[in-house]
């Protein structure tokens, strides 16, 4: 084994021991405090609910330890047997070495990678979203948005993929800067585009019914001069009793989109409020600073791999010759993870600030954070969230803050 395949393991050893070990500290922290209500959650859940969260977190993170291990197992399997050199010399004395077969090498790969991780889909929706009361959705269903999946990646992967691919031919040094303009703008259009021919396939949107609740919305989005195409309901209960509220498209094309299981947990002011913190994202301009950001990530990503695609070093340690970009990127979507990993923090600590702006920008536009602090409280309790997570593990996979850090930071800002 060589000095490249050891550090890689190195890496993805690393990064899976962190993983369990930080499954590990939410897991002690939970049962630190599962046995009596923490007092800070009087009115959020009764023991009953509260133990039951409990349990429900604990589930999830002995099904999260065997993925990390799973996954771990799998990468180390690829990078190790020999299988992707094997594959890339079949395609290319089967399909050819043109840019139309290595694309659908890369696309094969991710299929099979993809696959490869059903099984533990599987139990986690009809396992634990099942026994804990969430799951809604059929076999047929998940099996048919699993199907409805690989083709949009096969339709709008492969394409995308041969671009690259063809750019790099194309181009010469300066490929990169090529490849990433076409990410880019691939990006910006499946934004405007996914809203209207995407989420159909898989969700109904129906316009919100007229009464007081959508004049309630509509005087809120008035009031605040948030221009939306419609305000939108979508059946997520045909799959899950977890709920949600997002808007979704950009310009002309926007649409505030409601899950009917949310309209079905929360009060109309509360709801008012929940779409009141969606406004604050986008008046807060969270959304191209979120793009902005994704785009500059990209862009390293992209010189990065160029930097790798002219080291024979590179090629030669994983059993490739020098030259072909596919194998280059295909290693670097396959070990990127193991060095992003380490990057989270940084990032989610950025999206959590910027929760607490939206949340400040709904408690002021409704005069108040009252019907906030009564939303979240229930979506806590409705989805049995975690309501003590360990700091270090909400620090690498949490995008929101908990539930008592939003309502401290509001009890700041309005003294309550």
């Amino acid at each position: 084994m060589n000095d490249v395949l050891i550090l890689c393991l190195v890496l993805v050893l690393a990064k899976a021991l962190a993983q369990l070990g930080l499954e590990r500290l939410n897991r002690r922290n939970v049962l630190a405090h599962a046995k009596v209500l923490p007092a800070a959650f009087n009115g959020v859940m009764d023991q009953a609910t509260y133990a039951k969260s409990a349990q429900y977190t604990l589930a999830k993170g002995r099904l999260r330890q065997i993925e990390v291990v799973y996954d771990a197992a799998v990468l180390a399997a690829v990078l190790w047997s020999g299988v992707l050199p094997w594959g890339l010399h079949w395609t290319q004395q089967t399909l050819g070495r043109a840019a139309c077969s290595m694309a659908a090498l890369l696309v094969a790969a991710g299929l099979v990678l993809s696959l490869s991780g059903l099984p533990l889909d599987w139990y986690d929706q009809f396992g634990i979203e099942e026994r804990f009361g969430f799951n809604t959705t059929t076999q047929k269903l998940w099996w048919l948005d699993r199907l409805k999946a690989l083709g949009l990646g096969l339709a709008l992967g492969y394409p995308l993929l041969w671009l690259v691919l063809k750019l790099f031919e194309w181009m010469g040094p300066g490929w990169w800067l090529w490849a990433w303009g076409a990410l880019l703008g691939f990006q910006l259009l499946m934004a405007v585009l996914a809203p209207l021919l995407i989420l159909p396939l898989f969700n109904k949107l129906t316009p919100l019914p007229e009464g007081s609740l959508r004049e309630r919305l509509l005087g809120l989005a008035g009031r605040t001069r948030f221009r939306a195409r419609s305000i939108q309901v979508m059946d997520g209960s045909k799959r899950s009793r977890h709920s949600n509220a997002f808007f979704t498209g950009l310009g002309r094309f926007r649409k505030i989109v409601l899950f009917d299981t949310l309209i079905q947990q929360l009060a109309e002011p509360e709801l008012e409020a929940v779409l009141a913190h969606e406004i604050g994202h986008f008046k807060k301009r969270h959304i191209p600073k979120a793009l902005a950001a994704a785009a500059l990530g990209s862009l390293a990503g992209f010189y990065l791999l160029s930097l790798l695609s002219r080291q024979e070093w590179f090629y030669r340690a994983f059993g490739f010759e020098p030259g072909n970009l596919a194998p280059a990127l295909l290693l670097f979507g396959l070990l990127s993870g193991v060095v992003t990993f380490w990057l989270w923090p940084a990032a989610l600590w950025r999206l959590r600030r910027h929760e607490y702006q939206a949340d400040a920008f709904a408690a002021q536009v409704m005069g108040g954070p009252g019907s906030l602090i009564g939303a979240l409280r229930k979506l806590n309790q409705k989805n049995l969230s975690n309501l003590t997570p360990h700091p270090l593990y909400s620090a690498f996979y949490y995008s929101h803050p908990t539930l008592l850090e939003r309502e401290r930071a509001l009890a700041r800002d309005y003294e309550l």
